[in-house]
């Protein structure tokens, strides 16, 4: 007997197997923004004017193939926030307090004398002062998420330039709250100063809380998230951070992308925040393609067509205009004239944050200069051109202020608001991962007074590095924002010590990618993995943890200019001592008949001492490794029950886990020689008694 479809149920097969309509215009969205970007790109443009040039090709007024403009803003305003949240957590507070001279000064003038200029100048033409005052405050903004991404991309955030123009822009989104309050007054509908007076007041409470909240608590968070060594729930945290903050202080009337960059401030006061960066990347170079590609949609190409020259005067007008501005309101602060004209140049655009200005005019009557019929998409036309313009004048503004503008490490141009920064390492050597290689070669370096720099998303061997007064990066090492805060543009080797099979080629491959000129060393766990990691760019790859230390500690040497005598005794005396501590590889092991014991230090550096007691090892060694056949690199005594692990820098961290299994509070390490324990619970270190 035969099985026909029922008939009836065609219709909700045809839907479950149908394809979402948003998806399609995703799909569509994502491939021309990648295409254009590209061929941008071939013609040596930067993304973001691809990504503008795909909006105003895919959208309502060109092509239209995407109708839900509400899907695009929605992933637009994530673009924008996550955007802010990277700037911020890389300016952090220290940063922002040293340039509080240009946030009120330069930003309160910068937009004092644009409105000022901007009205004076249209007045003459018959344009209303009430008009003339609205079109001064859409012009005096600047467009936060190019500039800053323009400077990000060129590491140029924190050079004098930069700051001064972060500094006028954090201005500008502060007082995008004023602005929009004033609107209404200006349209003449209800609103007095004390609505003002009211809704600074509560913003400004609720971001200084924030930042106080920051300070103590949000450097403990992110250190209990990274102690699971869970990229998932790291990832997750870091988002709802950044997420959960814009959106409280966007209940108080902060925009949403102010309230993102207070975020990152936030995360930017943890030893974590490099780590955060590196994760959070991806996401925001996706959402903010998506934010410049909506601006793009709002542009109508027949307009533009229609009315290209006088767009185009408006668009020079703009420029003259805001470039003088801008350039003034710093040089009254003390810049010289090249560094100010690289400011005005940079700040030279109408930003995203004048739509939602000019949105809130049009609901009282208030028009761009005043004109009801063509006012608004002249001034959508003229922004967007200005957009497109900006990475060219970010260009002229480099070459006009010369080192004024280049990222100057001497600051010898700089504004007087600014300090210097602490230099950068040159020709150091670049240590992804810390585990048994790293902890050889490290201290070996140390005694030579070479330099260096370890990359490691292992909390407790960063902190064990740190006492030591070691320099730190904590982030994963296949990631290319953890290479950089590394120094890997400036490295003069690197070497992949600790890492499993795939990750050490992840690491490579990455780290090839960035420096295609740099040394790279690194050390794989079997032959057969040495032709794998060769052919992603590793120079060498040595297979004997000994001899990698030995060989990566004599490049080392001899690159750092080092005589021959002197890298050969340097050589050879690590590595007897590496040859002798393996020699005695008993000491790994633990002797199951013989009681531990542990008398701490008075006084106690924790509340849970009291749960110590002599215990007898249930192992020579981490019992659970040795179940599975596995390997370790420390070991830790639970001195509640006696459990055998392995330590935070062992592949499976069986010590932490057992502490997460039973709550027993306090271990002691098995190290020969080492006679202190660790509270999980207090985080901190017990000594022994001497």
């Amino acid at each position: 007997m035969g099985l026909a479809p029922d008939p009836s149920a065609l219709p909700a097969l045809a839907a479950a197997v149908a394809t979402p309509a948003f998806l399609t215009e995703v799909v569509m969205l994502l491939v021309a923004a990648a295409l254009i970007a590209y061929l941008s790109h071939r013609l040596g443009l930067v993304p973001i004017v691809g990504f503008l040039v795909t909006g105003m090709v895919i959208g309502p007024n060109a092509l239209a193939l995407i109708r839900n403009q509400e899907l695009v803003n929605g992933a637009a305003e994530l673009g924008v926030i996550l955007l802010l949240f990277t700037i911020g957590i890389e300016f952090s507070l220290e940063k922002l307090a040293r340039i509080k001279r240009l946030i009120l000064g330069g930003g309160g003038l910068q937009l004092a004398i644009t409105t000022g200029l901007t009205t004076v100048i249209l007045m003459p033409f018959g344009v209303s002062w009430r008009a003339a005052l609205f079109t001064g405050f859409l012009v005096a903004l600047s467009s936060t998420a190019i500039v800053l991404k323009l400077l990000a991309g060129r590491r140029e955030t924190d050079s004098p330039v930069g700051q001064a123009s972060v500094g006028i822009l954090i201005f500008q989104d502060l007082a995008i709250i004023v602005l929009v309050l004033l609107t209404p007054i200006l349209g003449g509908a209800r609103g007095s100063v004390v609505d003002i007076a009211v809704a600074l007041g509560k913003a400004g409470v609720i971001i200084v809380a924030v930042l106080l909240i920051a300070r103590r608590l949000m450097p403990r968070v992110l250190e209990d998230v990274a102690r699971t060594c869970s990229q998932e729930i790291f990832v997750l945290t870091v988002i709802a951070i950044c997420l959960g903050t814009a959106a409280l202080t966007n209940l108080a009337g902060v925009s949403l992308s102010l309230g993102a960059f207070v975020a990152g401030l936030m995360v930017s006061e943890s030893k974590f925040s490099s780590h955060a960066l590196a994760e959070i990347l991806p996401l925001q170079v996706l959402f903010s393609a998506t934010f410049f590609v909506s601006v793009g949609m709002l542009l109508d190409l027949r307009f533009l067509a229609d009315h290209f020259p006088f767009i185009l005067g408006v668009v020079v007008a703009v420029i003259a205009l805001k470039t003088v501005t801008a350039g003034a309101s710093v040089w009254l602060l003390g810049y010289r004239p090249a560094a100010a004209l690289a400011v005005g140049l940079t700040l030279a655009q109408v930003g995203e944050f004048s739509f939602v200005l000019q949105s809130a005019g049009a609901e009282v009557g208030l028009m761009p200069a005043g004109v009801a019929g063509s006012g608004p998409q002249t001034f959508i036309a003229a922004t967007v051109l200005l957009m497109v313009a900006t990475p060219a004048l970010f260009a002229a503004a480099r070459r006009v202020s010369g080192a004024a503008f280049r990222l100057d490490r001497t600051r010898r141009v700089a504004g007087p608001a600014t300090e210097p920064a602490a230099g950068d390492m040159v020709g150091h050597v670049l240590v992804a991962g810390y585990g048994e290689v790293a902890r050889r070669l490290v201290p070996a370096l140390a005694r030579e007074a070479v330099p260096f720099v370890i990359t490691t998303l292992n909390p407790a061997g960063a902190r064990e590095a740190e006492e030591r007064g070691w320099r730190i990066v904590r982030g994963d090492a296949a990631r290319r924002q953890t290479l950089s805060a590394a120094g890997l543009p400036e490295a003069g080797v690197v070497v992949v010590a600790d890492h499993a099979p795939l990750d050490a080629e992840r690491v490579v491959e990455v780290a090839r990618g960035l420096r295609a000129d740099v040394p790279i060393v690194a050390r794989v766990q079997s032959p057969g993995h040495v032709r794998d990691v060769r052919r992603r760019g590793a120079t060498a790859a040595v297979v004997d943890e000994i001899e990698t230390a030995a060989g990566v500690l004599r490049a080392v040497l001899e690159h750092a200019g080092k005589d021959e005598e002197r890298v050969a005794a340097r050589v050879t005396t690590e590595r007897e001592l590496w040859i002798a501590s393996a020699a005695e590889s008993r000491w790994r092991y633990l002797d199951p008949t013989q009681p531990v014991a542990f008398r701490p230090a008075a006084p106690a550096a924790c509340r849970h001492v009291e749960t110590i007691r002599p215990v007898t090892p249930s192992a020579d060694g981490c019992e659970s490794c040795l179940r599975i056949g596995d390997t370790w690199v420390h070991l830790r005594v639970c001195l509640t029950c006696g459990h055998v692990g392995c330590c935070d820098s062992s592949r499976h961290r069986h010590a932490t886990a057992h502490y997460r299994d039973t709550g027993h509070p306090i271990v002691r390490s098995g190290e020969p020689g080492e006679d202190w324990a660790w509270c999980f619970v207090d985080e901190v270190t017990v000594n022994g008694r001497e």
